[in-house]
């Protein structure tokens, strides 16, 4: 894609992000006018057929700044983060059906947070446990990369895959132990993903966090196009591998265990949108990885609106997510199928 067209792409998306956004924040159980938004910022009431009254006013604003704020920044920052942490992956293992969890952070953030749930601690007590069993997890996987002699990128994979295996066996044992009646519908319900419990301090938080690795990414994206290639070539063009590649595993990781500790397990995302930024881009890191960061919020946010008001009650967003990819990928199958 030449630069003209990838500015155009850039600034649509980001149109198309904070048009969204204002829209869906008046959007849910409550409805609230896309007057009273207006009202707020304009000192002068007489642009207004109908005043809003200061009470309801100010009731709007407060369900918008301590929930529907929170709620839909949270989808943002989540669907950027897996959707460059997915497309890293695709590009550093050469392989575009790898997911941010396939060295079982996924697996272990979860694990964490149920064990803290199980042991009684707040909110943020399983969103720190989720953090830090995140990063373990993959500590683990990588520890057994090094140890067995190899191909680094099939060891990598290997140890991954005993990773995640190991700690959904974990999983299990804690929901086969949980309390049937008080702790197992809340485990169930956290394990299928959602926003309706975002704080305001702990979205800050893991929103720096996750900004700040996601930029990280971004700017190793010439990097990631020279791994690409293959170690061999890399090495060749004065690239340290490892090196290189461990920092985009710590981002990464970083990235993954805080969404995971923000909405709880959200599957599909960065499997999914980096395809489709990759028809957009082409392979080229440098566009794809912000093209997939913008489309992956745009798409989540999409979701979680429909989680919020498409059904009677609202729907687990994992469940939503699983859905949606099920039919992309099938599509995916029959383009490959005919090429």
């Amino acid at each position: 894609m030449n630069k003209r067209k990838y500015y155009f792409t850039i600034a649509g998306l980001s149109a198309i992000l904070f048009i969204g956004a204002y829209i869906s924040i008046h959007f849910g159980s409550v409805k609230i006018p896309f007057s009273a938004t207006l009202q707020a910022f304009c000192q002068n009431s007489q642009f207004f057929a109908e005043k809003i009254p200061d009470e309801d006013l100010n009731t709007f604003l407060m369900i918008i700044k301590d929930i529907r704020f929170p709620r839909i920044l949270a989808a943002l920052i989540c669907g950027l983060a897996l959707s460059i942490s997915g497309a890293a992956y695709q590009s550093m293992f050469r392989n575009p059906l790898v997911s941010p969890d396939l060295l079982g952070v996924l697996a272990g953030s979860a694990f964490g947070a149920l064990l803290a749930m199980i042991f009684g601690y707040s909110f943020v007590g399983a969103q720190l446990g989720a953090f830090i069993f995140g990063i373990l997890a993959v500590l683990l996987a990588m520890g057994l990369a090094l140890f067995f002699p190899g191909n680094r990128l099939v060891m990598l994979i290997m140890g991954g895959v005993i990773s995640s295996s190991f700690f959904s066996s974990l999983l299990s044992i804690i929901k086969y132990v949980a309390d049937a009646k008080e702790k197992l519908p809340s485990i169930v319900f956290w394990l299928m993903g959602g926003f309706s419990t975002v704080s305001s301090d702990m979205l800050y938080l893991c929103a720096s966090i996750i900004i700040i690795c996601s930029i990280g990414l971004v700017l190793m994206s010439s990097r990631l196009n020279i791994l690409s290639m293959g170690d061999e070539e890399a090495q060749s063009l004065g690239i340290n591998v490892l090196k290189t590649r461990n920092i985009i595993i710590g981002l990464t990781t970083a990235i993954c265990a805080t969404t995971v500790a923000l909405g709880g397990m959200i599957g599909w995302v960065g499997l999914m949108i980096p395809h489709i930024a990759r028809m957009v881009t082409g392979p080229d890191n440098r566009q794809l990885l912000p093209v997939s960061g913008l489309i992956g919020a745009i798409y989540l946010m999409i979701v979680d609106n429909l989680c919020r008001c498409g059904f009677e009650t609202e729907m687990p967003i994992g469940i939503v997510t699983s859905l949606l990819g099920v039919p992309f990928f099938i599509f995916v199958t029959y383009k490959t199928s005919k090429s």
